[in-house]
């Protein structure tokens, strides 16, 4: 977070004596603008609706059970119109968080898979992941708005600021800008894989049975390949596998996955079920 934070401030340098002072402010807005809206932007994109129990009994009782076991507040619980199956949590803390399962994850899983992935999910509300990927996230593109208006102020000659300031090369400081954004996002996305692991664990702790999220994770990745959802990429790193059904093309560009390899997960989790005395996985599942 704090190299995140050196970036919008070295690339907000870029536009004149006052740049960094002005990086440094914007960066705090989108901080604010991230802690206090970003699960209401996550939800809106998508399209997710608020349920009560009435409407999903099982699921409100898999979620609240989950919830007691981690020791957190029950969350609100919502619905994502598609058949994909897929998950995933937001809300700016554990008293304000938000769990949105899609329509196919419901028929898709067994329970104890269902279960897996939401221990998964309010793993990373216990963790306050939701808080960390939204800033980072957040960040993350405002350091790619900030390396377009780089470009342009290098077409029109200048950033404002002092003769010598203006006087710079230009071609070098867009590099430098473009550089800092793209930076940025590998430490956005190095963050969500990140946390990805420790859910994947956490999770498993909470519902204790690993074996059923790693067979959920593998049943879901299948799916997302064959039937990708039409979301905005921005926020694809936050569901428990990419919905766009892309990262299974991403192997060999590992620095700019949203997620680690399924495989590596399913590993881990394996790992994870033998020193809790449990079998393995069967692949054919």
């Amino acid at each position: 977070m704090v190299a995140l934070f050196a970036l919008f401030m070295g690339v907000g340098a870029l536009f004149g004596r006052n740049g960094l002072m002005i990086g440094f402010a914007f960066a705090l807005a989108t901080n604010f603008f991230a802690y206090w809206f970003s699960d209401k932007v996550a939800l809106s994109m998508a399209g997710a609706r608020e349920i009560d129990e009435s409407q999903a009994p099982q699921l409100f009782q898999i979620v609240g059970g989950i919830a007691r076991k981690a020791g957190l507040p029950m969350p609100r619980v919502y619905i994502i119109p598609t058949a994909q199956p897929n998950a995933f949590a937001t809300g700016r803390d554990p008293n304000h968080a938000a769990v949105a399962v899609t329509e196919g994850i419901l028929q898709a899983l067994r329970p104890d898979e269902l279960e897996g992935v939401l221990a998964h999910e309010m793993a990373h509300v216990k963790n306050r992941d939701i808080l960390i990927s939204s800033v980072a996230a957040t960040i993350a593109g405002a350091l790619g708005f900030f390396a377009q208006m780089a470009q342009w102020g290098a077409m029109f000659g200048g950033y404002g600021g002092s003769r010598d300031e203006r006087n710079g090369n230009p071609l070098a400081a867009l590099l430098g800008a473009i550089v800092a954004s793209v930076a940025g996002t590998m430490i956005q996305l190095a963050i969500s894989r990140s946390r990805e692991f420790e859910a994947d664990r956490v999770g498993a702790e909470i519902c204790g049975r690993p074996l059923s999220l790693a067979s959920a994770l593998t049943r879901i990745e299948r799916t997302a390949e064959r039937m990708p959802m039409n979301v905005n990429p921005a926020a694809s790193h936050m569901y428990i596998i990419n919905p766009l059904g892309g990262d299974a093309l991403q192997s060999v560009m590992t620095l700019f996955r949203t997620h680690p390899l399924t495989e590596k997960r399913v590993e881990r989790l394996e790992e994870q079920a033998r020193e809790m005395g449990q079998g393995g996985m069967d692949r054919a599942s």
